[in-house]
Formats: structure tokens, C-alpha cells, sequence
């Protein structure tokens, strides 16, 4: 999708779009004849940062919303907000031995990137890594599933998912890939210092390098009959259970 072409939309991506990375957002559209107060703050803040808004048909917005529900309002952006990897060490070295990074090897879903998004944000992760091929990118569908996460965190796509786990590894952060087949569980582990929690894809797991670069192997126990969890639930399981250890 082009520069020109990317629209983002829903209540809750738009509006922190434009809280967040206001300087991207090129105009925004509003269905007319709406009383939302939602859509109406929406609104009042994109003007005040000396953003366009356009009212414009409810039809206009299923135009550039296409399968998405756009709860009558949609945004476009110039550009997406990016992270290069080169910032992951600043990242880490500023939250001072309390690093807690979601990696996602080869998620392809956008909802389920969205979602990962969504509880790595309520977490309050460092940043979460992707790699840049065999993954979902941060798109239109990953930001509305996301409700604005996508530009609350750092998501941080990278070339080579190995080197970067060997990079962090050297920055003092303990690698733990989530695997249903390991013994360790994930409960017995330590989760209070700087931490990367790598989950794998959708269809194959964690990929064979990538768990040669984690420190540890463990699994989420399931007493029941289910072999595996959907990633954006494993994420947060796995997540969560590091924010009880901090408390």
C-alpha cells in the first residue's frame, strides 16, 4: 500500500493516531450528521494539532475501510511511524534492568499482531520485535485490532531476528522462547529483570535458529486437552505473568 493510500480507521486507532503521531496524519474523515462524542473529540483534538478534517458519507468511509469496521471514521497517513533496530539498545538501557520485550517470530495474522499489540501495550512492554520477512507489517488491519497500541509502543522490525537476540543477549537480557514440548514451565522462571519473551508463528512455532538464540525453553501448562494456545492469548498469558512477578 502506498504512503498516499494508507488509511487507518475505528474510534480508538484513530484517535490515538492522532494523540500519538499527529505529525503523520495527513487528514482525517468523518462520517456526517454524526453526534459521537467520540468522533466529535476526534475531531476538536485533529484541529487543534492542525489536522484536516473532512465530513464526508458513510459510504465514502466503507470506500477506504473496505472489510474493516470504521465506526464512521478513518485517517491517512503520509507515512507509519517506525523504529529502527539501532534504537533497541537505548530502549533497553532506559528502562534500567526492567527490559521486558515481546518478540514475535513470523506472526502472519494481522489480528493476531493486533492483538499481541494490544496486551503488549497493557503490559507495559519495552518494545515488541518482528522480523521484516515471513511477518505481518504494522498495517491498517493490525492498528484497528490493535485499538491505537500500534502507537503507543515501539514496534521495532528487524533484518536478522538471530543477531538481534544476540544483541540483546549482550545488552544483559535473558531470552525465554515459549515451546508446548519444553520442561520447564513458564511459572518457574524468573521474569523480574530484563527479559525477551519469544513467541513463534501461527503455523510452525518458533523457527529452528530462533530457538538456538533463546537462553531457556518453557511452556504454559494446560491440564486440559488442548495442545496449544492461540499466540495472541499465549502472549498474554506470557506476558501478564511477567507484570505479577514485578509487582
Amino acid at each position: 500500500m502506498s504512503k498516499q493510500n494508507q488509511w487507518i480507521v475505528g474510534v480508538n486507532a484513530v484517535s490515538s493516531a492522532v494523540e500519538n503521531d499527529a505529525d503523520n496524519v495527513r487528514e482525517i474523515l468523518i462520517e456526517g450528521g454524526s453526534k459521537n462524542a467520540r468522533l466529535t473529540e476526534i475531531e476538536e483534538n485533529a484541529r487543534r494539532k492542525g489536522i484536516e478534517v473532512r465530513r464526508v458519507t458513510g459510504q465514502a468511509l466503507d470506500g477506504v475501510g473496505g472489510s474493516l469496521r470504521h465506526q464512521g471514521v478513518a485517517a491517512r497517513y503520509a507515512a507509519a511511524k517506525t523504529w529502527d533496530e539501532g534504537e533497541l539498545q537505548a530502549l533497553v538501557e532506559a528502562a534500567e534492568g526492567k527490559a521486558l520485550l515481546l518478540v514475535l517470530d513470523g506472526v502472519q495474522d494481522p489480528h493476531n499482531l493486533g492483538a499481541c499489540l494490544r496486551s503488549a501495550a497493557a503490559a507495559g512492554v519495552t518494545a515488541v520485535i518482528i522480523p521484516k520477512d515471513k511477518s505481518v507489517g504494522v498495517n491498517a488491519t493490525v492498528r484497528k485490532t490493535s485499538a491505537g497500541a500500534a502507537d503507543r509502543i515501539p514496534v521495532v522490525a528487524v533484518t536478522n531476528l538471530s543477531r538481534c537476540l544476540r544483541d540483546l543477549q549482550q545488552l544483559g537480557v535473558w531470552i525465554y522462547g515459549l515451546a508446548g514440548e519444553a520442561d520447564a514451565s513458564l511459572y518457574s522462571i524468573d521474569l523480574r529483570g530484563n527479559v525477551a519473551l519469544v513467541l513463534g508463528g501461527e503455523a510452525d512455532g518458533l523457527r529452528r535458529l530462533t530457538r538456538e538464540h533463546c537462553d531457556g525453553l518453557v511452556k504454559i501448562p494446560m491440564p486440559g486437552d488442548i495442545e496449544s494456545l492461540n499466540v495472541s492469548v499465549a502472549a498474554g498469558v506470557t506476558l501478564f505473568e511477567a507484570v505479577r512477578q514485578r509487582q
